[in-house]
């Protein structure tokens, strides 16, 4: 009976070194001898001890965060532009064994490819059309890591970081259109309130009757103030009946 302790508890390590257990998530690449065989998973894997090897892959979407690249637009101005980019592995079997470190491999890609569509962009079409900035990397990214198997969804700028002068000029720059703004828009209340008061006299002009509901009205206006000495107004037309002396 001692006899087979050993052989039993041979048996025992190697029925627990054969299975593997894979969550929801999770796709298991399996190399038998080194050949591969196909992506397992998920739930109880059995595996050949010694024999086979199984490399773990996440299904996952995974946030990468592309790090601070210094970029210089077509109108030579120097900028700093982070990123973000949101991937997952549609393909494990490619995911591990058409590149080492599909990782490290989307990072370097994402970072050569944002340096390159920011840098053949002027500073106004980075700042104002980001959306279309973005799109481009994501085509660019996702046609190259298909191969890898896998697929990009989306890519996000989180910031650019203009130099001290560059901002300065683009604060005088919004200043003045401020400014340009306000004085066009006091023009043309200056023009139509001109042509209003173009627009009473010709009125009046054409027919006089207005001129004395006015002078009528303006005579209620001031003796509704209460005031103890009140100044009324003579229209011209008395004035020219009185005789020259």
């Amino acid at each position: 009976m001692i006899t087979f302790l050993p052989f039993a508890a041979l048996a025992l390590f190697l029925l627990m070194a054969s299975l593997r257990v894979l969550n929801e998530y999770e796709r298991g690449v399996i190399f038998r001898l080194g050949r591969i065989i196909n992506a397992k998973g998920p739930g109880l894997i059995i595996l050949i001890p010694v024999i086979d090897r199984m490399t773990r892959v996440s299904l996952r979407v995974i946030t990468m965060d592309v790090p601070t690249q210094d970029v210089i637009t077509r109108d030579n101005v120097s900028v700093k532009v982070n990123a973000v980019v949101y991937f997952r592995v549609v393909d494990p079997v490619k995911a591990i064994i058409e590149v080492e470190d599909y990782m490290f491999a989307t990072s370097q890609l994402a970072q050569t490819t944002l340096r390159s569509v920011c840098g053949g962009q002027e500073l106004d079409g980075l700042l104002s059309h980001r959306d279309e900035v973005n799109q481009q990397i994501q085509s660019i990214l996702d046609l190259h890591t298909d191969p890898w198997g896998i697929k990009v969804t989306t890519v996000e700028l989180k910031y650019i970081d203009l130099p001290q002068e560059m901002q300065r000029a683009m604060a005088k720059q919004a200043e003045a259109e401020r400014e340009r703004r306000a004085k066009v828009i006091n023009a043309e209340g200056e023009f139509q309130a001109a042509d209003k008061l173009a627009q009473a006299a010709r009125i009046i002009t054409e027919t006089p009757e207005a001129l004395q509901l006015r002078y009528l009205q303006t005579i209620r206006e001031m003796a509704a103030e209460g005031k103890a000495s009140t100044v009324i107004p003579i229209p011209l037309e008395l004035l020219r009946l009185i005789p020259k002396g």
